[in-house]
């Protein structure tokens, strides 16, 4: 068997298969795998569009003959149970590999241990987990759903460098430059849905929509963004003020409008303009109870929300705890101390002050990009 050192190596080519996945597999998870003989590659591949093959189906249809005999590289544990597709563990019994080396397990109830056991079973080596951390960070969200029931939830912002969003009249547009906003239409693409609060939609009119120019600008090949699903477009309106003439509704994609309002008459004009209208839980403010929301979408399969959203509802879903993973972009500009916060944190003493980790700081364009978690989360 290949020592720690090959095992790294192989499993990284596998996540770059991975990688490949992430934007058209959801809601499956993104896997990659490889199948090495005598050191060498002879088969690679990722996890399909939803009822397509998984990757390890890709990677022995890659191998051809080469399989038997080989060691498969996954990054996740394969699956054991007939879903849309057969089991890949038994794909990977009949085409005759040696090994599996896996990087993480699957949480889902219906894997968990038993892909590695029917694998074990057949006399196959299993070793693992490898590089775990890396492929665990690769599905988040798929792995967060299947622990909890509920989405990863990633909350983007842009600001000044005085940490502001608008100028004191709303003008926002734009705060950021081109680079920093196709990294937003990629952040659309990675996720299922994406969040955002009737008081955006009134004061911006946004589309929320995934671009495929705006993709092509992220470093996305136009062959991949044509395969991606535009994400479900959530707006909370409490109160149902969300007109039929929205820029949203004239978009491809689905919209979902989750509301307080219980008399289906005033949904009507949201329906016909194309909108499912969805009566939510009431929290005691009379507002949609982002708890109920997220397990809504959870039960929806989706895996990664992204919430997009101005600093009252992003300020909701940090305080509610909820929030798992901040994107800041931030400009190189002042806008001054009558121009509107980042976040509506109603504070009053240091010790209430939110504390981030900092997990990485890069440079896009002429802004910044900012990946924070919560202080003390394990995400």
């Amino acid at each position: 068997m290949p020592n720690q050192r090959n095992h790294d190596y192989f499993m990284v080519l596998a996540l770059e298969q991975a990688s490949h996945g992430q934007l058209i597999a959801r809601p499956n998870p993104a896997v990659g795998c490889v199948l090495v003989k005598h050191n060498q590659v002879v088969g690679a591949g990722f996890t399909q569009e939803v009822g397509g093959p998984h990757a390890e189906v890709m990677a022995i249809r890659a191998a051809g003959d080469l399989a038997k005999g080989a060691i498969a590289y996954v990054t996740l544990e394969p699956c054991s149970h007939y879903g849309r597709t057969p089991p890949c563990s038994l794909g990977l019994i009949q085409a005759g590999v040696t090994c599996v080396v896996y990087g993480s397990q699957d949480p889902n109830p219906q894997v968990s241990g038993q892909g590695l056991a029917q694998l074990r079973a057949a006399n196959i080596k299993v070793f693992g987990p490898v590089m775990q951390m890396e492929c665990e960070a690769f599905n988040r969200g798929f792995l967060q759903r299947m622990a909890t029931n509920k989405p990863y939830v990633v909350n983007k912002m842009a600001m000044s460098l005085d940490g502001r969003t608008a100028m004191e009249s709303g003008e926002s547009k734009w705060i950021t430059g081109p680079k920093a906003r196709a990294q937003v239409h990629l952040l659309r693409a990675q996720s299922c849905a994406v969040i955002t609060g009737i008081g955006s939609v009134l004061r911006d009119d946004p589309s929320m929509n995934v671009r495929s120019d705006e993709l092509a600008l992220a470093g996305i090949p136009d062959n991949t963004a044509k395969r991606i699903k535009q994400p479900l477009r959530v707006v909370l309106d409490s109160h149902l003020r969300m007109q039929a003439s929205a820029k949203l509704l004239d978009q491809n994609g689905p919209v979902l409008v989750v509301t307080c309002v219980t008399n289906v008459q005033q949904h009507q004009h949201l329906i016909e303009a194309g909108a499912e209208v969805v009566v939510g839980v009431a929290d005691e403010k009379g507002k949609v109870d982002l708890v109920s929301v997220l397990e809504m979408l959870g039960k929806r399969q989706c895996n990664q929300v992204l919430v997009e959203a101005g600093a009252g509802l992003s300020g909701a879903f940090l305080l509610a705890g909820l929030t798992n993973h901040l994107v800041v972009f931030m400009a190189p500009k002042l806008f001054g101390s009558k121009a509107k916060a980042l976040f509506n944190l109603p504070f009053d003493v240091m010790a209430q002050a939110y504390e981030l980790d900092i997990k990485e700081i890069t440079q896009v364009g002429h802004d910044w990009r900012i990946d924070a978690t919560p202080k003390g989360a394990d995400n």
